[in-house]
Parts: structure tokens; C-alpha cells; sequence
């Protein structure tokens, strides 16, 4: 058990963790034992770990009530313009530990813990993750809405509370196995259920044309029923609310049908319609085009906008006098993550024109104004085309929506271009080839304000090729936000040695301003200060060693370099090429056992979509060589392979502080800017890259001499396109590479199974769209830059400070300040909310300050 700190150590800690004072810690103990008490009816006898940790959720969750319904009063005070994010994941991860830095009672938390006898860590580690995203795209949202709380916007995130997450992955034998995540098994003490705003959401039906104009009619009703989680901001009273919504069947659903006396089946059909929120489609960058992922879709969008509507005319100045729709785009900023929920285009049309009465060109000038889309890939598999024959069956109201608008939209570019039939074709929300479908990213640009990628690179690829013809005709419209990630979790939470540290070295501003890190930039040549990074980085790798020697039985050398490479398993990420890497070092180390080598631990981890084979053999092919590799006497601790089991945000940050190599090998152009990138970075590791994503702005920021980049770039990859990619010339010119690819062709890494690996070498051969061989040689050559490297610690660990002190841009702050003014048309602030002791009038107060301001 932890000793309690020394006066000195909590001064030293109080300044990111919040204060410890003699009260703070008796009120928290006496809620702890209350809610232990009344909330889980248990005694110190019975209580189990899990217990323990819900008692403390619940005892921290106090903390964050008064706030919460005070942010919701000032908001309904000050009626400022409201954000509303829409995406289909919201990767959050466990919510204790960052609600208790966010709100300044982590030392106070853990001193209560510490006299009530019990571990913190171990309270912790009982939370499950809530694993409502595949990756990059559903962790980005979830550092947004951080972001959004923490500079004071009026913002909301609204999504689908699944029952069942990311699948948990086990490896068995090798082999990636899914299992069912039951996160909400045990209850979730961070939701509140609220059936009094459950809305209907209708399917099916058919179109009766009036005279009042056109009506849905005869649909099957689905009810929405929201579950709110609060979302602290740091250390200024702001909670805003991330609101998702679950599948209810109504009380009559099927019985009608049924009235033949099948009363049991009629009642054991209602999960037909609640299926809507069971599960998460666990696809990373490639759409299926299943009709319950377009219900999921349709259903988020549909809850979401009656809500927005029913907040619209509830504001303060909507309740005095009949609604004018007028102002909607001057109160309502809507963001669709990705083209997911982007049947929110033409449903706020249905609304305005079927319901509320508006003219269509009314409608659909405000509808624009009031949308704006993030694009996340450029990969086309994962462009979302809905089949034109499911639409129709399942929103058919819709769909005719759908062909008005592109109706409107080609009319606009015939008048401009009469005789390019082919723009007109490639420009049509409607693509003919191969079956009607309906191409959602162009009615999500159609249908904008304003569209943007993540990172300059990928948001010039949209411009310059995906989406030409659209940006030639509204250049202004497209933008380009860089992503960010939210400093709290990323470091004070995951690496509170290194946050300490900073703050020590800067003061802790730096936690609301990450551009402060540029200070660090005076001490690269501190002698103290390189010594005390580098500690903090070993005391890191000495604690992951002992995780990942306890989950798999495998020896880790503390002193080895970590290099880690972790994210969703796609050929596109290349972890085939970091795969033939390992096989070059293992050659090496054989071929001459005695030569000096720098010994590392490569770290492997992500999960494949259940349904992707070539993702599945490239785990399985990772954990054979693995099995060689570790086993192997000549090599001994030089070279050890780990493939962590379940890659999830609660593992990422356990893993990211203790990294020394960052691995970002994408083919250039593929990547649309990739977070953990960026995350690595801010936590002392050196990145080795290619250029693309956000790896281009990060060498532009740290400079290219402190990060280790390698391989094609861009141009270089459009032309091998078009003078044609052969493997096998690669192959042939490099022995080591043969070696390599002759190994796992023999069955050297599966000798029960020789043939085990013939798709993965025939695709690398035959049909490797990521050029896997292309760049080997050169990625071999910068690995041994690094190792060169490694071998100096202190110019390694200048580097690592040059790094930290250039990842400010970085921040979700700063993504989500640009948003702000270039996209919502809103201004942070850093006016704190009164907290919930001070009496009402000071909230009247400061809402009076804002609106003077």
C-alpha cells in the first residue's frame, strides 16, 4: 500500500491534483461510508473491491451534481448559441480518475482512500472502460467534449448508449477471439436515466401526398430513451451533458398484430426493436451496409434533432411569443462526426418542412447554415453509400427528401457547367455504377457550412482530389482543424510523474494552455531536468514491465527500448511492416549473437474488425513470430515481442507513458491525422513516421531532425501508382527482406502449419495496395538511426524534452478553439460558474458579466 505523502511531496503535488484540506477528506470519507451504506446497502464486512469503487463513484459523482445543474441554469440564463456534436462513438474510457482531476479532488480523494485503509489503484483498475468507439475516430469526440467543458462552451454530445461496446479480444493460440463487452453488467454509476424526455423515432411506412403536403404515415415506432453522463470541465464549474440515447419498444409494439392470443411472442418481439442500441458495429475505416446500422444512424439523428428543436423553442427568449426558426442557425451549431449521422440533413428538412411548415428554400437555407461536417478517411471503402432500395423501405420520407435536395444541387452545376455531363455525374448525391446508391459524404458537403479534415495534409488530399469538384465550386467552404487530444487524461491522468515535473519546471498553466510547453524549451540543455525526465520515464517502463510480466509470464528488460505500436490492426497502419522489422533483428542477432545490439521489447497491440482476415493473420502472424522470437536461448533478452490483449483506452494509458519509440508507418496518405501520434509525443517517446497525417505537422513543430522519418512521401506514392508497384523487385534487390518473406512463406514461424501464412505473403506480393516492401529498406535504416540513438541517453532524452515542449499544438483545446470561432461561430471563455455553495445571485451575476462581455 502506498505510504502517505510527506508535507513536502504534497505541496509538491498539490498544485495539478487539487488541495488537501482536513475537511475535504472528512466530507469524503463520510460520503463514501454513506453511499456504502444506502446506496449499496453494504457494511465493511460484506463489501467487496467493486463495492468500494461505487461507493467512491458515487461520493465523487456529488461533486459533480451541484455543478451540473448549475451549468444548466446558467446556460438557460445567458442563452448562448449551444454545440451540439453528433457521433455514433464516444469512446470514453473509465470516468473516475479523470472526473477527480477535472474537479481538483484527486490528493483530497486519495487521502480519504488512504485512511478508509483501501488502494486507490486498486479501486481504479474496477472500472470498466466504456468502450463506445472502434478507435481514433470515438476517442476524438470523447477528448472534444472535454475540450468544449473546458473553455466554457455551451456544448452537448449526443450518440447511442450501446449495451454491448467494442468487443473484448482474447488471443487464443495466436488467434484474435471476440467477446461479447458487457460493460453495464455491474450498473453505471455516471449515468442518469431520464424516461421523462424518451421521444418517438418512426421506420418504415410510405408517403401520403396532401393537400397540407406530404405525410409519413403507418411507421413502426421506436421510442429514444436518453441517458445523461456529466461532462466536467477542468477546474471551472462547467459540466455540460453527453446525452445518448437507448432503444425502447412502445408498450403496444406488435401487440396489435398479434391479437390472435400470441400475447408471450407479441411482448418476446419488443427486442427487435430495442436490438437498435445492443451493439456497436466494431468496423474501423470500412462501411457495412447493414439495415440495422443505418436504423442506428437514423435513430440517434431523430432523438437528437427533436431534442435540439424542443431546446430551440424552451430557450428564454423561444418561450416569450410564437417560434421563428429565423434565428435557429444564430442558437444551433450542429458538428456530424463523419458522414454516420448524416441523415440529419435531410431530417431536419422533414421537420422544417412536413412539421413546422417552413417554405423549402427557407428550410433549407437555415438546414445549411447550421450543419458542418468533419471528414475522417480518404480510404474509399470506408465512404458510406447507402443502397437507394433500403432507404426507400426504411425512410421513405427521406429518401424523397434526399432526391429534392440533389434535385436543387445539380440544377445549381448544370447552369454552370451545361455540357460537363461527367461533373454533373460525379457530382450527384446519387451515384448510378453498380446500383442506386446514395453517397452520404456528398450530401454532407452539400448540405454544410463548412467541411474539414483533421490534419493539413488530409484536408488537402479532400481538396485536391476526394472532393475536387466540390471544393472548385465553394473553395471557402473547406477547412482544415487538426486534431488534438485533451491534456488531462493524456498526462496528469496517465503520467502524473511527468505532469508534476512540468509544472514544477513552468507552473501549471500549461494544463488550459499547452503552447506553454514551448518553456521547456530553455531547459534542454539542464542537466537536472534531463535526469529527472529520463527517471520519470524509467520509473514508467519499471511499472509497465511488472504489468506486463505479471499478464504474461514473459521476463522484460526495464533497460530495453520500448517500441510500441498500437491502434486498430489494418493493412494501412502497416504493422506487416514493423512485423518484417522484427524479423530483420531477430536475423541479425542469429547471424551473429556476439555483435553489440541494442536490446528492445516491441510492443504490438490493436484490434482487427471480427469479419477482416487479412487484420486477423496479422495478429496471428505477430504472436508466431512472437512465440520464435521469445523463446529463442541466442536471442535472450535482447529482443522480446509482446502482443497486448485488448488495446482500449484504459491499456493506452498504462502503455503510453512507459514508450520510448512511437510507431506511425502508415503508407503517406492514408492516415487522416491519426491522436495517438500525438499522444506519445506529449508523453516523452520519439516518434518514427512517415509523412502523413498529423506526423507532418508534428515534424514541422519539433522539427524534422528530432523525429525519425522515413519512406515516400505523397508524390512519391501517387507516381508509383501510376508507373505501377511491383514487390517482387524489392524482394529480389534486398536479401534481408527475402530472408524474411522466405521465413514465413516456409512455415519457419508455423512448421504444424507451413501454409499457415500464404494470403498474408500472397497479398503482399499480389495485391499490396500500402506498398509494404517499397519502403522496408529505408524503414531498416532509421531503425538503426534510432538504436544509434538510444545508445546516448542524454541526447535521447534532449530530444524527447524538444518533443514535449512542440507538441502544444496538439491540444483538443486548441481543435476545439478553432471550431469554435471558425466553424460555430461561438467564443471560448474562462469565466468560472459559481460553485453550488454560492447563493443563486452570483450566478445571476456572472451571466450578467457574459452578456455584457
Amino acid at each position: 500500500m502506498a505510504a502517505p505523502l510527506t508535507d513536502q511531496e504534497k505541496r509538491k503535488q498539490i498544485s495539478i491534483r487539487g488541495i488537501v484540506g482536513v475537511e475535504n477528506v472528512a466530507e469524503l470519507k463520510k460520503g463514501f461510508n454513506r453511499h456504502l451504506h444506502f446506496t449499496l446497502v453494504k457494511d465493511r464486512n460484506v463489501a467487496t473491491p467493486r463495492d468500494y469503487y461505487f461507493a467512491l463513484a458515487h461520493t465523487v459523482r456529488d461533486h459533480l451534481v451541484g455543478r451540473w445543474i448549475r451549468t444548466q441554469q446558467f446556460y438557460y440564463e445567458t442563452d448562448p448559441k449551444r454545440v451540439y456534436y453528433l457521433s455514433l462513438e464516444f469512446y470514453m474510457g473509465r470516468t473516475l480518475q479523470n472526473t477527480m482531476i477535472n474537479l481538483g479532488l484527486q490528493n483530497a480523494c486519495d487521502e480519504a482512500i488512504y485512511q478508509l485503509g483501501l488502494d486507490m489503484e486498486d479501486l481504479e483498475e474496477m472500472e470498466e472502460d466504456a468502450g463506445l468507439g472502434n478507435g481514433g475516430l470515438g476517442r476524438l469526440a470523447a477528448c472534444f467534449l472535454d475540450s468544449m467543458a473546458t473553455l466554457g462552451l455551451a456544448a452537448y454530445g449526443y450518440g447511442i448508449r450501446y449495451e454491448y461496446g467494442i468487443f473484448n479480444q482474447k488471443i487464443k493460440n495466436g488467434w484474435q477471439v471476440e467477446e461479447a463487452d458487457d460493460w453495464l453488467r455491474h450498473g453505471n454509476p455516471w449515468e442518469k436515466a431520464r424516461p421523462e424526455y424518451m421521444l418517438p423515432v418512426h421506420f418504415y411506412g410510405r408517403v401520403e401526398e396532401s393537400k397540407e403536403g406530404a405525410k409519413w404515415v403507418d411507421t413502426q415506432v421506436v421510442l429514444a430513451m436518453p441517458y445523461d453522463t456529466p461532462i466536467p470541465g477542468y477546474m471551472n464549474n462547467t459540466v455540460n451533458t453527453m446525452r445518448l440515447w437507448s432503444a425502447r419498444a412502445p408498450n403496444d409494439f406488435n401487440l396489435m398484430d398479434f391479437n390472435v392470443g400470441d400475447y408471450i411472442q407479441a411482448v418476446l418481439d419488443r427486442n427487435l426493436a430495442e436490438n437498435i442500441s445492443r451493439v456497436l458495429y466494431p468496423n474501423d475505416n470500412f462501411f457495412e451496409g447493414k439495415e440495422l446500422r443505418l436504423k442506428q444512424e437514423y435513430f440517434v439523428v431523430a432523438a437528437t434533432l427533436q431534442d435540439i428543436v424542443r431546446r430551440f423553442k424552451n430557450s428564454k427568449k423561444g418561450s416569450v411569443g410564437p417560434v421563428s426558426f429565423d434565428s435557429f442557425p444564430e442558437k444551433v451549431a450542429i458538428q456530424l462526426n463523419d458522414t454516420h449521422p448524416a441523415m440529419a440533413i435531410p431530417e431536419l428538412m422533414r421537420v422544417f418542412v412536413d412539421i413546422e411548415k417552413l417554405d423549402w428554400d427557407t428550410a433549407w437555407a437555415i438546414t445549411k447554415r447550421t450543419f458542418a461536417y468533419t471528414n475522417h478517411t480518404v480510404l474509399p471503402e470506408a465512404l458510406e453509400r447507402w443502397p437507394v432500395g433500403l432507404l426507400e423501405t426504411l425512410l421513405p420520407r427521406h429518401l424523397q427528401i434526399i432526391y429534392r435536395i440533389n434535385q436543387g444541387h445539380l440544377d445549381e452545376i448544370s447552369a454552370l457547367f451545361p455540357e460537363d455531363m461527367d461533373r454533373i455525374r460525379r457530382m450527384s448525391l446519387i451515384e448510378e455504377d453498380g446500383g442506386k446508391r446514395v453517397n452520404m459524404a456528398h450530401l454532407c458537403i452539400v448540405g454544410s457550412h463548412a467541411v474539414n479534415g483533421v490534419a493539413e495534409i488530409h484536408s488537402n488530399i479532400i481538396k485536391t482530389d476526394v472532393f475536387r469538384d466540390f471544393s472548385e465550386l465553394e473553395p471557402e467552404k473547406f477547412q482544415n482543424k487538426t486534431n488534438g487530444i485533451t491534456p488531462r487524461r493524456w498526462l496528469l491522468l496517465c503520467n502524473p510523474g511527468l505532469a508534476e515535473l512540468i509544472a514544477e519546471a513552468i507552473g501549471e498553466e500549461y494544463v488550459k494552455d499547452l503552447s506553454q510547453l514551448q518553456k521547456l524549451n530553455e531547459l534542454v540543455d539542464d542537466d537536472t531536468f534531463i535526469r529527472d525526465v529520463s527517471k520519470v520515464k524509467q520509473d514508467n517502463k519499471e511499472k509497465f514491465s511488472q504489468y506486463l510480466e505479471k499478464e504474461y509470464m514473459v521476463e522484460i528488460n526495464p533497460s530495453s527500448m520500448f517500441d510500441v505500436h498500437v491502434k486498430r490492426i489494418h493493412e494501412y497502419k502497416r504493422q506487416l511492416l514493423n512485423c518484417l522489422h522484427i524479423l530483420t533483428m531477430y536475423n541479425r542477432i542469429r547471424k551473429n549473437p556476439k555483435a553489440p545490439f541494442v536490446p528492445r521489447t516491441v510492443i504490438i497491440g490493436g484490434k482487427a474488425a471480427p469479419g477482416y482476415h487479412m487484420a486477423k493473420m496479422i495478429i496471428k502472424l505477430i504472436t508466431a513470430v512472437g512465440e520464435v522470437v521469445n523463446k529463442d536461448p541466442v536471442v535472450g533478452s535482447k529482443l522480446k515481442v509482446i502482443y497486448l490483449e485488448n488495446y482500449r483506452v484504459s491499456l493506452a494509458e498504462k502503455v503510453i507513458p512507459a514508450t520510448d519509440l512511437s510507431e506511425q508507418i502508415s503508407t503517406a496518405g492514408t492516415e487522416a491525422s491519426g491522436t495517438g501520434n500525438m499522444k506519445f509525443m506529449l508523453n516523452g517517446a520519439l516518434t518514427i513516421g512517415t509523412m502523413d497525417g498529423a506526423n507532418v505537422e508534428m515534424a514541422e513543430e519539433a522539427g524534422e531532425e528530432n523525429m525519425f522519418i522515413f519512406g515516400m512521401r505523397v508524390e512519391d506514392v501517387a507516381e508509383m501508382d501510376v508507373q505501377g508497384y511491383d514487390a517482387m523487385t524489392y524482394y529480389e534487390k534486398i536479401p534481408e527482406l527475402k530472408q524474411a518473406i522466405d521465413q514465413i512463406n516456409s512455415g519457419f514461424f508455423s512448421p504444424k502449419q507451413p501454409e499457415l501464412f500464404k494470403d498474408v505473403t500472397n497479398m503482399l506480393f499480389n495485391h499490396d495496395r500500402f506498398k509494404v516492401f517499397a519502403d522496408y529498406e529505408e524503414y531498416i535504416k532509421c531503425q538503426e538511426k534510432v538504436s544509434q540513438l538510444y545508445q546516448n541517453p542524454r541526447e535521447w532524452t534532449k530530444m524527447v524534452i524538444k518533443n514535449i515542449a512542440a507538441s502544444g499544438k496538439f491540444s483538443s483545446d486548441r481543435t476545439i478553439t478553432d471550431y469554435a470561432t471558425e466553424v460555430w461561430g461561438v467564443e471560448p471563455t474562462d469565466l468560472k460558474i459559481p460553485p453550488p455553495n454560492e447563493p443563486r445571485e452570483a450566478l445571476d451575476e456572472t451571466a450578467r458579466a457574459l452578456r455584457e462581455k
